[in-house]
């Protein structure tokens, strides 16, 4: 029993496979049409992860070096373009990923800073970088 109840004499159904439709594109059915490009180094967030924690212990120990709060915001901001000097070199020749997450923490690093001496300067009413 083949599941067919047709008449006998009748062709049965096809064997072969179903009709060729045209796709749609949302779904490709073959190779890309153009070669496509792989970033040799992708971003990762353990390179994020690792940019950013070697970042934070940078700053924390440049950070250390000041005595007050002019020192501190001038170190800060040296250890800082340090950094973003070490991000560029990663970007162009490293781990984007590391370069990343070291001029997110950087960013965060120099804000910090910025809100130590505003505070201060809101406080004494003298400009403490001078």
């Amino acid at each position: 029993m083949t599941g067919w109840n047709g008449v006998p004499g009748e062709p049965g159904p096809s064997v072969g496979p179903p009709p060729a439709r045209t796709p749609s594109g949302l779904f490709p059915s073959g190779p890309p049409t153009r070669p496509s490009w792989r970033e040799p180094y992708p971003v990762t967030g353990a390179g994020v992860a690792a940019g950013g924690a070697t970042a934070t212990v940078w700053l924390l120990l440049f950070g250390l070096l000041g005595r007050d709060v002019a020192s501190y915001a001038w170190w800060t901001l040296i250890a800082g373009g340090l950094a973003w000097l070490a991000a560029a070199v990663l970007v162009r020749f490293g781990d984007r990923g590391v370069a990343t997450g070291v001029a997110i923490v950087t960013a965060g690093g120099w804000s910090i800073a910025a809100a130590v001496v505003a505070v201060r300067w809101a406080q004494s009413g003298n400009w403490p970088l001078w």
